[in-house]
């Protein structure tokens, strides 16, 4: 995480400020002397909340305020962050009805959690060599039975285990618009 130095009362370098009183009203552009005046006056402080604009925004308020207001700002964002992974399904040539199903259950449940799934029809010695279309097709047959919405990130290719693509969630605000 960056750090970022905020800068309060007599840290504050700008020659004019647009300063924001205590209960949110607008006092406009001041000197940055007057806008410390009337925040001792109020027993507050002169906090610079944007450095960047023209003048600088500075607000009149607890620094202690300030600050558990900031963390807590941050952490309700960090709570709402998704990360996504990258979940695997490896399906045989040979992978009976039953564990078909599992398998597809199992990844429509990640698709559900907004998780990214690559799915791998795994080959190994003589069926390396069968008929492209005739394995392309098994995958495919096996991408039908996902129980949910998705959309194939990368189409099926060949790969080192066999074939393999990738699916992921599609957005339903999305779906709604269109």
């Amino acid at each position: 995480m960056k750090d970022e130095r905020v800068r309060i009362n007599q840290a504050i370098k700008a020659k004019e400020l647009r300063v924001i009183g205590a209960s949110g009203e607008n006092l406009g552009v001041l000197a940055t002397r007057d806008a410390q005046a009337i925040a001792e006056e109020a027993n507050l402080d002169l906090i610079e909340i944007s450095p960047t604009a023209q003048p600088p925004v500075a607000k009149i308020m607890d620094y202690g305020k300030y600050q558990y207001e900031t963390k807590k700002r941050a952490k309700e964002i960090k709570a709402k962050s998704h990360v996504t992974e990258t979940k695997g399904v490896q399906v045989k040539i040979g992978t009976g009805d039953n564990d078909l199903n599992l398998k597809a259950k199992r990844a429509a449940e990640w698709l559900g959690e907004g998780h990214r799934v690559k799915i791998d029809l795994f080959l190994w010695g003589r069926y390396k060599y069968m008929e492209e279309s005739f394995l392309k097709e098994r995958l495919e047959r096996f991408l039908k039975i996902i129980p949910a919405e998705y959309k194939i990130a990368d189409e099926i290719k060949k790969s080192p285990k066999g074939f393999s693509t990738t699916l992921e969630r599609v957005v339903l605000k999305k779906a709604k618009q269109e």
